[in-house]
């Protein structure tokens, strides 16, 4: 991530106080079985909308498909008459996946994430074996962002920032003053992302929590997961502030080499999610599922002793 490109994010969200334009009004949808805050980001003024790492159910035992958390942001999206512009992924789920193709068939909107996103595919689309049908150069998605990358959901300004640590293609997003930080950061008392999938990185995911609590303390932190802490409901919004003051893993006084242990140990203890080999293998192809074979069938890879 640039210095410049935090920079800009900065003087975005710092930009807030002087009332130069509003703010984005935020719905969360909770996907209980993946722990996953789905989002709806609009400009009250124009209707402009973004929706953020959407769900598509999967039974894994049945290997069966089905569109219960897709249906439900659709309903709500034209209830409200809202104009989605956008459909945002903020990387390569490995627990859930991707709606975003389902949600354009039915409200439009370009499918984007960062341009790192091609590292995924190279190192993914090798343990999956995806032949030279699978191009690896983000073809998928209709937008591929560049660190600092400019955008905007009607009247609000947003910017797209490289955080990899958790995967090599990993991007927040600041619209306003709300940041949408995918798998970097968790609430203060659930702490962080894992570090250990293939490109995963411990000192580059500090980096990326670091810049990103460079941000003002007014920052709305808006997460991707939540794992419901002892004592509480699930929780998905919080302050970069509060992060700085409380992480369990990164507040302020944590150096790196402390998180680099920490987060190296906690690791080791992780089994893969289990959704991991069915998510990225639909997710790093856009949240695009396989073709259909001769017998009408569409089939997943399950690659053996790969990860």
């Amino acid at each position: 991530m640039s210095d410049e490109a935090l920079v800009a994010a900065v003087r975005q969200v710092s930009a807030l106080e002087t009332g130069s334009y509003r703010a984005p009004s935020v719905e969360c949808f909770f996907d209980e079985a993946t722990a996953t805050a789905t989002y709806i980001v609009y400009d009250p003024e124009t209707r402009a909308t973004a929706v953020i790492d959407s769900v598509l159910n999967f039974d894994h035992a049945a290997a069966r498909i089905s569109f219960e958390s897709a249906d439900v942001i659709v309903s709500h999206v034209r209830a409200r008459g809202l104009i989605v512009h956008w459909l945002l992924e903020t990387h390569a789920h490995a627990d859930h996946l991707s709606a975003a193709p389902l949600l354009k068939s039915k409200l439009g909107g370009r499918i984007a994430i960062g341009q790192e996103i091609i590292r995924v595919q190279e190192e993914f689309g090798k343990i999956f074996n995806a032949g030279t049908e699978f191009a690896r150069d983000g073809s998928e998605f209709d937008r591929l962002f560049k660190d600092g990358e400019a955008f905007s959901v009607g009247n609000i300004p947003a910017i797209s920032l490289h955080v990899p640590g958790h995967t090599p293609s990993d991007v927040a997003y600041i619209i306003g003053d709300a940041a949408f930080v995918g798998d970097t950061l968790f609430m203060p008392d659930c702490g962080t992302a894992r570090a250990d999938f293939p490109g995963g990185d411990p000192a580059r995911l500090f980096e990326s929590i670091r810049r990103l609590l460079s941000l003002p303390d007014q920052t709305r932190i808006f997460v991707c997961h939540d794992y419901k802490a002892a004592g509480r409901g699930y929780a998905w919004e919080t302050t970069a502030g509060a992060e700085r003051a409380s992480n369990i893993h990164v507040r302020d006084g944590i150096s790196e080499e402390e998180f680099v242990a920490l987060r190296r140990a906690k690791d080791a203890t992780l089994q893969m999610p289990k959704l991991i080999l069915p998510s990225i293998q639909i997710n790093m192809r856009g949240g695009n599922l396989p073709l259909e074979e001769n017998n009408g069938v569409r089939y997943l890879k399950i690659p053996l002793n790969a990860i």
